[in-house]
């Protein structure tokens, strides 16, 4: 296993409770940082739409601009947000490792759990090819064990193994950034949800494709128009 250097903090800190709220700003912020740098850091409002946003969340949220700003307040005086200084708009940066004191990859992976709710070793493994490559789903796994076996005097654990839900293979993850949680939280509901997730990720990845066709066909049709001499469709 390929450890990234953790950042030195003689004293790890305890782990953080968040509020669900708490939990999806954070996590948005992990996230951008991540797949969008060069948006990165991100204005309140770039932050909002990320948080409310309908794809790889679990649950679906709808939160407004105060309770955003509010959670950021909390997420600041816990050292886990900063405020970037500079530009007429104020901007926004997690410092999550540091500030829990934990390597790259677990940053990642928390920061999933925290987007995504409870996934499997593989599901997570699926779910950072955009934030991390894990060489294969027992690194993803080796990661999670010392999250669960994090000992008191580093913060204690970050992660719990859910118990195996009825007809599945594999057990799921959760984190315990905003406390204790269930270890049979695993059932139908939980089920559905990972079945709902799946038709909802195929049907945008669908539109994806047709708006992606769409646009060739426009340009393609546009293109003949001025080839031809003729106004494209819509146009005088």
């Amino acid at each position: 296993m390929t450890l990234t250097t953790a950042p030195s903090n003689p004293t790890p800190p305890a782990a953080p409770i968040l509020s669900p709220v708490e939990a999806r700003v954070l996590g948005t912020l992990m996230e951008k940082a991540r797949t969008v740098p060069d948006s990165y850091p991100l204005s309140l409002n770039s932050l909002l739409l990320g948080c409310n946003q309908k794809s790889s969340r679990d649950p679906l949220m709808e939160l407004d601009e105060a309770q955003v700003a509010s959670a950021l307040d909390q997420l600041k005086s816990a050292g886990l947000v900063r405020e970037s200084s500079g530009g007429r708009t104020t901007r926004y940066e997690h410092n999550f490792q540091r500030g829990v004191g934990v390597f790259e990859q677990a940053a990642v992976l928390l920061g999933l759990l925290m987007l995504r709710g409870p996934q499997t070793a593989g599901e997570l493994r699926l779910n950072t090819e955009r934030w991390y490559k894990f060489a294969d789903i027992s690194s993803v796994e080796g990661f999670l064990e010392e999250l669960q076996e994090r000992s008191p005097e580093k913060g204690g654990p970050l992660v719990l193994k859910l118990a195996r839900a009825p007809g599945s293979r594999e057990q799921r993850w959760a984190h315990l950034l905003c406390g204790p949680v269930d270890a049979t939280q695993t059932g139908a509901a939980q089920a559905f949800r990972s079945v709902e997730g799946s038709i909802a990720g195929n049907a945008m990845a669908r539109i994806e494709r047709l708006e992606a066709e769409l646009a060739e066909l426009r340009e393609t049709v546009q293109k003949l128009c001025r080839e031809l001499g003729m106004s494209p469709p819509g146009q005088p």
